[in-house]
Formats: C-alpha cells, sequence, structure tokens
C-alpha cells in the first residue's frame, strides 16, 4: 500500500479549515485509516470543527472493543458529533460549528468506508471514475428527485449547503459502504474545495498517470486552483495493492 494526503488553502479562503489525516499503521482494530473532514461556521468553529472530530475518532477507534470496521467508524463519528455539539454549547463562539467527515480502511482486500456531508471517496481505475459515497447536500436532493442534473449541481447557488454534517444533529445518521478492490485501482478521499472545481473525468484523467501519488495530488491541487480554487482542498490518494509508502 501507498497513500498520500495534503491539503491547501485554496485561492479564496484565508483559513484553511479541512484537514486530511492517514496511518498505515494499525490503530485500535483498524489495520490502516484515512480520514477527510471539511470544517464549517465561523472563523473558529469549522477549523476547530474538523480537527476536532478527527481528534475524536481516532480516540474513539484507538479504544473500541468493536471487531467490524463499520461499527468501529460509525461509533467513532457519532462520538465525535456528540463531543462537537458539547463544546458548541459551552462556547459560544463555537456555535453553530460543524464539519463533513469521510472516512475509510483498507482490511483483507475490502475497503470499508464511512461519510457524513459532502466530502467524498472515489475509486478510479484506468477506465472509469466511481464516486462510492453519496452527498448529504440541498443539491444532491433536487439531483435525486430529478429537479436538477448533476451538471447544473455544480454551479448551483445553493451548492454549499450540507444536509447532514457532523456537530449538527443530536441522532446523527452514518452512511456506510463496503466494497472489494482490484489491482490498479486508486482510492481518493476529497473535500469539496476539489470536486467543486473539477468534473469527474477531469479528476479521472490526473489519476489515471503512472506518477507519484505526491505529484497526482499536488496536479489535483494545482488544477482546483486553476479553475477559480473558491475553497479550501483536502486530498489524499491511496493504492492498496502497492508496497510503496509515501507521506
Amino acid at each position: 500500500m501507498r497513500a498520500y494526503a495534503i491539503t491547501d488553502i485554496g485561492k479564496k479562503r484565508t483559513l484553511n479549515q479541512d484537514y486530511a489525516w492517514m496511518t498505515m499503521d494499525r490503530i485500535g482494530h483498524l489495520p490502516n485509516l484515512f480520514v477527510v473532514a471539511d470544517g464549517m461556521g465561523g472563523h473558529r468553529g469549522g477549523d476547530h470543527a474538523s480537527h476536532m472530530a478527527v481528534e475524536t475518532i481516532l480516540e474513539e477507534i484507538e479504544k473500541s472493543d468493536l471487531e467490524d470496521p463499520s461499527g468501529i467508524l460509525t461509533g467513532a463519528i457519532r462520538r465525535a458529533n456528540d463531543c462537537i455539539r458539547r463544546e458548541a454549547r459551552q462556547d459560544e463562539a463555537l456555535a453553530g460549528m460543524g464539519t463533513t467527515v469521510v472516512a475509510a480502511t483498507f482490511v483483507n482486500g475490502v475497503l470499508q468506508v464511512a461519510n457524513v456531508g459532502d466530502s467524498r471517496l472515489y475509486v478510479v481505475s484506468r477506465t472509469e471514475i466511481r464516486q462510492i459515497t453519496e452527498d448529504h447536500s440541498l443539491v444532491q436532493e433536487m439531483v435525486r428527485f430529478g429537479g436538477i442534473s448533476r451538471e447544473q449541481a455544480r454551479n448551483h447557488p445553493d451548492r454549499n449547503i450540507i444536509t447532514r454534517a457532523v456537530g449538527v444533529e443530536d441522532d446523527l445518521k452514518v452512511d456506510c459502504f463496503r466494497l472489494p478492490l482490484e489491482t490498479g485501482d486508486k482510492v481518493l478521499l476529497c473535500s469539496d474545495g476539489l470536486t467543486g472545481m473539477l468534473e469527474d473525468e477531469e479528476i479521472r484523467r490526473i489519476l489515471k498517470r503512472d506518477a507519484a501519488l505526491e505529484e497526482l495530488a499536488h496536479e489535483l491541487i494545482k488544477a482546483a486552483n486553476d479553475h477559480g480554487g473558491r475553497d479550501n482542498i483536502a486530498v489524499i490518494i491511496m493504492e492498496p495493492f502497492s508496497d510503496e509508502v509515501s507521506r
């Protein structure tokens, strides 16, 4: 396995509220872990929420007695939700803060994924790109019910409104996915600072290249910024069947 993680402030923001974290090493009962969080909520709130979510998730995974990866990830994200809500109630400056979370672990040839919000996970082969997660956003609801097309959703004025986030509601629902991977597949976790700037096919064209993951990640960041860089950008690229590790 090899992987690379990076965040970038983009061209329009003064604060980076995205957080990307990864480890190839065992953490609790998981053999590895990859997490992207995109915070929201005022000048302090978004940055604090994304970091707090990831730190809480790591703590919960390390002490979890569960064996099932989906159960471990779900429990950890829900615990992060509770912690963020409690702190937001205690500090008025943090009121309304929240964050997206997309997390993944690769176990015995199978990718286990959990997500809340509109940060995404893709699986990319040489011939196709598949979005595995489903956005919890207003425009995605409109697409789902036939109100607008995916192309219209990209530039819709309400594209940044998410319908589910960590820290926003007491009873948080976490979506989980489980899928086998094949040799040659790349896995991409990213915030909407990337997907809001680049079409899926543009992402695939970059990731299909035979290059170091660090180079590909920086190329994705540059492309997003060249297209406007309206938001912070977080990227984790993982090749599960490669023996090289890059960090």
